[in-house]
């Protein structure tokens, strides 16, 4: 599975809802797992982010359709990090030339 980090920023809307936001996190975790996808980690944090998660996807199209219904919440904003691990970093660098 491809791993992605999240990076989530609150909209208006999301902000005057905030006492709902444990159950959007937990809705939003059985829709990827629905999908085929696991949130291994999720966070809320201070500074330019209001929350981070960490996820796992078969493919970049599901993740893609999961984000595409995370944004019709009008709860968060998204910017989506594909991410490599150690291993895939280390495949990459011997094919290098």
């Amino acid at each position: 599975m491809s791993t992605y980090v999240v990076l989530m920023k609150l909209t208006e809307q999301g902000a005057k809802m905030i006492k709902e936001a444990p159950a959007r996190v937990d809705a939003a975790v059985k829709n990827l797992e629905a999908m085929g996808g696991k949130m291994t980690a999720f966070y809320l944090t201070t500074g330019e982010y209001d929350y981070i998660s960490i996820g796992e996807a078969p493919n970049d199209q599901v993740m893609l359709t999961f984000l595409l219904g995370l944004g019709t919440t009008g709860t968060v904003r998204t910017t989506t990090l594909r991410a490599f691990s150690k291993d895939e970093l280390a495949t990459a660098v011997k094919k290098l030339p």
